[in-house]
């Protein structure tokens, strides 16, 4: 059996923008959707489609990752299979004697979309937030996803490809880092600009992290010695 999504007459495809979400949403959403990928139930997507995502919390503390179909769900032709009435059925079970239930775990996973269909099921999550959880182990993160931050604004021209893929390969590329001792002195380099802030956390003249964001607003009409302490302050807050 596989299940098909039908649309009415002149529907185009859907796509919405990914839905803001929590750090530690985030890093839940990442280790969910890695286990769908490894069990072949998601796959990468180029598809004109695209639905938002979210996580409702499960009765047991855990979260269920939910895709938002509503905008899909309009444009579909509605099912109007008829249910069987519950008194029919009951009387189906005269002189019955053994009853059994049955629970498929995941149970949305268990049938098949058909292949011509499963295109209007794309979703969509932040590439910039996933990202985001590896911007310790690379310089200058945040100057690499300027040009993608900058996305989120309105009326901005779709210019991002170099730093998508620039960003594609640092994530990619093996850092070289190494762990810290706490009993051990740190040496913490900062530096600033116009574009933002950057630091990095070394110990005996290795490399142990990097940090950067961009300037907010206020910032930006710093100078450049106000914009030097903001960066030491950055480095101070997070180590």
């Amino acid at each position: 059996m596989e299940f098909g999504i039908e649309l009415v007459p002149s529907a185009g495809p859907v796509s919405v923008d990914p839905y803001r979400m929590a750090p530690a949403e985030l890093i839940e959403l990442k280790g969910q959707l890695e286990d769908l990928l490894a069990k072949q139930l998601v796959r990468p997507s180029v598809s004109p489609w695209g639905a938002p995502v979210l996580l409702v919390k499960k009765k047991d503390g855990g979260s269920r990752l939910c895709v938002d179909y509503r905008q899909l769900n309009k444009l579909t032709i509605k099912n109007k299979y008829p249910l069987p009435r519950i008194y029919d059925l009951m009387d189906q079970l005269r002189g019955a004697s053994v009853f059994s239930k049955i629970d498929l775990r995941s149970g949305y996973h268990q049938i098949r979309v058909k292949e011509g269909d499963i295109l209007k099921t794309a979703f969509r999550t932040s590439f910039v937030g996933l990202a985001g959880y590896y911007r310790q182990f690379i310089e200058g993160f945040s100057k690499i996803v300027a040009p993608l931050t900058q996305l989120t604004r309105k009326e901005q021209p779709f210019i991002c490809e170099r730093s998508f893929e620039e960003l594609k390969r640092r994530l990619t590329t093996s850092p070289v880092l190494v762990l810290p001792d706490s009993g051990e002195p740190f040496d913490v380099y900062c530096d600033a600009s116009h574009q933002g802030l950057g630091c990095v956390l070394m110990q005996h003249g290795k490399m142990v992290a990097y940090a950067s964001r961009q300037l907010k607003n206020h910032e930006r009409n710093y100078p450049t010695h106000d914009l030097e302490l903001a960066a030491v302050v950055f480095a101070l807050k997070i180590w």
